[in-house]
């Protein structure tokens, strides 16, 4: 078939075979198909859905695109998480560390800001010398030496996802549930794992903003990474609140490092040993959730956690024990009495990055050192003047950000009911 008659059949409603969509994949990657034809498949893939075996036949097709993380030896189990992302959302940092505590290896690569949610690699990037942009061979090595390593992707790994998605952004197509599961799942089946976690977000935070959405989501991606041989399973997580206190670059390695000390907010620990559980399980080094999450809580809280995760830094040219800097605080106040009872996340997202704290245009700047703490969460009950929120920022910008802050909160009469941190388990 030419590919004007595949995507004609995809748009008819039609199922894709294995030759058809290598086709249009390979073509695509060698430059033999033009954008814009690969534009009316991924609007034909949008509207017409693609079932089951489809969804991984993309994935595998984008998958052998490029090349994959090769190991000397399958032993430790590889593993990996991946969140669709929200604010505040910091587990990759603590978990990385923690489960290579637990003898497993964690090649994670990661990324940065997109749209409202702030990227892991930013974060990272608020430690003195921390190095993003490691190599295969680097990310080879550091994972099977130290245990655990969190950078950016290579151009050798998954260029059709590359492709397709700068493709996507701009053909209003990034919200189809195929076309998310392809990228996702071919960039972390690239790391060659033995097991991976999603943390699959919903909320007024998340991209997913009902928990329907987001069960859709994480039954398509565990399907696919199932059907490939890789053990996966999903949390639905609520994204209604930011997880943990702090929302920003360098406050939030600041609270990781909290957590990985034995404290840190109750929700984000949670979270992170929730998540490490399901690998600890998934890969047999425990036999149940109860003994994975008590082995991870011990590593916590005796520090092991703490000096694997200064031993990857310093490994990735960093320096943990470097301060980092914070912009000055200020602080915002109830304007009245009440309950908090809702919280436009997304909102405080923006407002960090119109502190300089992410990137409008991809060439942006990141100032490190702002950010916010929230010091309510939903279900409070506050009183009139009480501090809602700190604002570390410049004093120049607070008025920028003070009205988006505040009609982000929320404040009623009547308390309304609070949504579980984890919804439901997809296996």
């Amino acid at each position: 078939m030419t590919p004007a008659q595949i995507i004609a059949r995809k748009r008819d409603g039609g199922t894709l075979t294995v030759a058809q969509i290598s086709e249009v994949v390979g073509g695509y990657v060698r430059g033999e198909i033009p954008d814009y034809q690969m534009a009316a498949l991924a609007m034909a893939i949008l509207l017409r859905g693609m079932n089951a075996s489809e969804t991984s036949l993309l994935t595998a097709q984008m998958l052998r695109s490029g090349e994959t993380l090769q190991w000397s030896s399958p032993l430790p189990p590889k593993v990996d998480k991946h969140s669709t992302g929200g604010i505040g959302d910091k587990t990759s940092l603590i978990l990385a560390p923690l489960l290579a505590c637990c003898g497993l290896q964690v090649p994670m690569l990661s990324g940065r800001g997109l749209g409202a949610t702030g990227g892991t690699l930013d974060k990272l990037e608020s430690i003195s010398g921390f190095r993003t942009d490691l190599n295969l061979a680097e990310i080879r090595e550091l994972t099977e030496r130290v245990g655990c390593v969190i950078t950016g992707t290579t151009p050798e790994l998954v260029p059709a996802d590359r492709k397709l998605y700068a493709l996507r952004d701009v053909t209003a197509t990034v919200e189809s549930i195929p076309l998310i599961t392809a990228s996702i799942m071919s960039k972390k089946l690239a790391e060659n794992l033995s097991a991976l976690v999603l943390d699959v977000k919903w909320g007024s935070g998340a991209f997913m903003k009902t928990l329907d959405q987001a069960r859709e989501l994480a039954q398509s991606m565990v399907a696919v990474g199932n059907r490939m041989g890789v053990r996966t399973t999903a949390l639905l997580t609520d994204m209604n609140q930011p997880l943990g206190r702090m929302a920003g670059n360098a406050v939030e390695v600041n609270e990781c490092v909290d957590v990985l000390r034995g404290g840190g907010p109750a929700d984000l620990r949670d979270l992170t040993l929730a998540l490490g559980a399901e690998l600890l399980v998934l890969t047999e080094v425990e036999p149940n959730a109860e003994a994975a999450t008590s082995r991870l809580a011990r590593m916590l809280d005796n520090g092991t956690a703490l000096d694997k995760f200064r031993e990857m830094v310093s490994a990735q040219g960093g320096d943990l024990d470097e301060l980092r800097d914070v912009a000055p605080v200020h602080e915002l106040t109830s304007p009245r009495a009440g309950f908090v009872v809702a919280i436009d996340t997304a909102q405080l997202g923006w407002a960090i990055i119109e502190l300089g704290g992410g990137r409008k245009v991809l060439s942006d700047q990141i100032d490190t050192s702002v950010g916010i703490e929230m010091l309510v969460r939903l279900g409070d009950e506050v009183s009139r003047g009480q501090p809602l929120v700190r604002i570390f920022s410049p004093p120049r910008r607070i008025a920028d950000v003070q009205p988006m802050l505040e009609s982000a909160i929320t404040i009623a009469d009547q308390p309304q009911p609070v949504q579980p941190l984890i919804a439901e388990r997809i296996t």
